[in-house]
């Protein structure tokens, strides 16, 4: 890593963003101009895999390396232990490194910010104090107790439902322009010899979609955000049917979203332009999962794995990197290496951080060389272990969702339904995705195989025994598997009745403190 670099990353995601709705990615609605001129000195990447459909555990990978087996932030475990960050990392090599979110996912509770020297989430309902104290304490408290592990997914519906109520209609507006303002003032204050690294997460593309006035008229003329679908359990439990029409308008607010982001992320690069900061800062813009507007019968990014979630965007200005399209399979995980890279950082003084990997750099010759490399991970053994199979995949992990489940559940027992056992948002999935197959793996519904190069869109599931294309991505996935522990075969189950039962006195006046018993 000697080579001269730019000093300063711009590391930007967009939240819960589909890549076919973007103008870099060829759609034929205007909704992201800013973004289409930056792609034209940038590398446009058409195959970037997430490794899950969500936000905490895809972040969790950004910042860490690993794989979401590896690191264990999940629902069930809403925080990231004991893996240094790559904010950690920069820091201690002696960058100045802020984080601005509107997530309530990127906050000091569950410590995906720490290592920024400066951090500030803009999540608009729970205090930054409770995030990181009280609440977070009584998470770790029954969390860090195996039995009581049912508990922990009561803590994290506390702060989810308060939003679900509370940061909705007009008067959740959008968190965007502070957030840009905030990182802007964090670049001209910063004083490193070495440089900046600044992390946003733009949120304006997440359910509810209530867009500024502007950019509703220009993309959903006369819609009105109250009178539309904005709760995507009531559409998955079947308590809600929505037909094409209101599709479109759901459609129309969430292009407006879009529109809305691109115009103050925009704002922000002008700005970098005029100061004469833009050449010498590494730019990466990307999201960390899509979302489903009616595609295979489901609304949201919960309960599946299809392409339309971890496909994502992706786009990086480097000098190394040549403007124009990309088709090489890479994955969101390889970012940290990416930003190790960029500064010519190592880990030096941080025991226990992933060690930067050439192969796992977007900026290097050798990335997905995985065979130079002298300890493989876990996702690179699975691709070495191929037997001669000359394919790449990228791998992905999904846990069982427990506030969607639970909303889930809610929706579907207000309008007299009961879910079967083998709904899939009871499901653990885990997916090989190659350039032209995938597989998917369920513990409680069907495994799905698709080729990608024949079938885009996944709408007929193959077997291995069908096509061997899909036979390739099922063995991939195996060994993935296999590195990780074994298949997820045996349906998970809770019960959350006997974990209180076997509460302490204290963890039980944790609970009632929280409103959770009485």
């Amino acid at each position: 890593m000697g080579r001269q670099q730019p000093s300063n990353v711009l590391f930007v995601v967009l939240d819960t963003v589909r890549k076919d709705h973007l103008t870099p990615y060829g759609y034929d609605r205007p909704t992201t101009p800013e973004l289409g001129t930056f792609a034209e000195e940038a590398t446009v990447f058409e195959s970037a895999v997430a490794p899950a459909p969500w936000t905490l555990p895809v972040h969790a990978s950004m910042f860490t390396g690993l794989y979401p087996s590896q690191h264990g932030a999940d629902q069930e475990s809403p925080y990231l232990e004991d893996a240094p960050t790559l904010a950690s990392v920069l820091s201690n090599a002696g960058y100045d490194t802020a984080c601005y979110s509107s997530n309530a996912w990127i906050t000091p509770y569950t410590e995906l910010t720490r290592g920024f020297d400066e951090q500030d989430s803009f999540f608009e309902v729970l205090p930054q104090d409770l995030l990181s104290g009280p609440l977070a304490r009584a998470w770790r408290l029954v969390n860090d107790n195996e039995r009581l592990n049912d508990i922990a997914t009561r803590l994290v519906r506390l702060g989810a439902q308060v939003h679900a109520t509370l940061a909705s209609g007009e008067g959740a507006d959008s968190k965007t322009p502070a957030v840009i303002d905030r990182t802007k003032s964090f670049i001209e204050g910063s004083d490193s010899e070495a440089g900046w690294f600044a992390f946003v997460n733009l949120m304006d593309a997440h359910l509810p979609y209530y867009p500024p006035e502007e950019q509703r008229e220009a993309f959903a003329p006369g819609v009105d955000p109250s009178t539309v679908c904005q709760n995507s359990k009531e559409y998955n439990s079947g308590a809600r049917d929505i037909d094409d029409e209101e599709w479109e308008s759901i459609r129309g607010l969430y292009d407006a979203e879009l529109a809305h982001m691109d115009a103050e992320l925009g704002r922000l690069f002008a700005w970098l332009r005029e100061t004469g900061q833009w050449e010498d800062t590494t730019v990466i813009v990307c999201a960390d999962h899509g979302e489903l507007h009616g595609e295979h019968d489901l609304y949201g990014h919960e309960f599946a794995l299809y392409d339309e979630l971890i496909n994502v965007p992706l786009l990086v200005k480097h000098p190394d990197l040549d403007a124009g399209r990309n088709e090489e399979l890479v994955e969101l995980l390889d970012l940290y290496h990416t930003t190790l890279d960029s500064l010519s950082a190592d880990t030096d003084g941080m025991p226990g951080a992933v060690e930067f990997d050439p192969t796992r750099s977007l900026l290097s010759s050798e990335y997905r060389a995985f065979e130079r490399v002298d300890s493989p991970d876990i996702g690179q053994q699975a691709v070495l272990g191929s037997d001669g199979e000359d394919e790449d995949y990228a791998f992905v992990e999904y846990a069982q969702p427990v506030i969607e489940l639970h909303h889930l559940e809610e929706k579907a027992s207000e309008a007299g339904i009961t879910l079967p056992d083998d709904h899939r948002a009871y499901a653990r999935m885990r997916a090989a995705r190659g350039a032209d197959a995938k597989y998917v793996r369920a513990d409680r519904i069907p495994d799905e195989g698709y080729r990608l190069d024949e079938d885009p869109e996944e709408r007929s599931s193959l077997t291995p025994e069908g096509d061997e294309r899909v036979a390739a991505a099922e063995r991939a996935l195996s060994r993935f598997e296999g590195e990780v522990g074994g298949a997820w075969t045996t349906p998970a189950e809770v019960n959350a009745e006997e974990a209180l039962d076997e509460a302490d006195a204290e963890t039980k006046d944790r609970l009632r403190e929280l409103g959770y018993l009485e």
